[in-house]
């Protein structure tokens, strides 16, 4: 298991994700925008998210930084911008932690199966706590 750090940006996740690995010595970082994502009819995507970063990962020092920005129409705000993320090979495990984690919170996505994940979801905890939860398959580079 482990719990990385995500970072969410209002439309200047690219260059964070260039800045912080130009400071920290990193290969460059495979960015996926939202504009990559599978097409859903039901919920078409605006033009002005096509290029924003969905995802995007730097190994710090050996250690996972997340990146993307929020989707249009989302609330920012600086310094609120940081999320928890729970990634584990056992979904058992996962659905533990966010039905626990959600007593008292909200959710603002359930548990569910996504293109990139077996087992994906988010939650604000009681406390103001963002977390995301992610099946990890064990491949690498594989951290929604």
């Amino acid at each position: 298991m482990a719990i990385n750090v995500y970072l969410n940006f209002n439309g200047n996740s690219r260059e964070a994700v260039e800045f912080y690995a130009g400071v920290f010595g990193t290969e460059t970082p495979n960015i996926m925008t939202f504009g990559q994502s599978p097409a859903d009819p039901s919920y078409p995507l605006p033009d002005e998210a096509k290029d924003l970063v969905m995802h995007a990962m730097l190994l710090v020092d050996g250690s996972p930084l997340m990146f993307s920005d929020v989707f249009p129409g989302m609330p920012f705000v600086e310094g609120n911008n940081v999320n928890l993320t729970l990634s584990n090979t056992n979904v058992e495990k996962l659905k533990g932690w966010y039905h626990k984690l959600a007593e008292g919170g909200t959710v603002t996505m359930e548990l569910q199966e996504t293109f990139f994940s077996k087992c994906y979801g988010s939650l604000k905890d009681k406390f103001g706590i963002i977390w995301q939860f992610n099946h990890d398959n064990g491949e690498a580079g594989n951290n929604a």
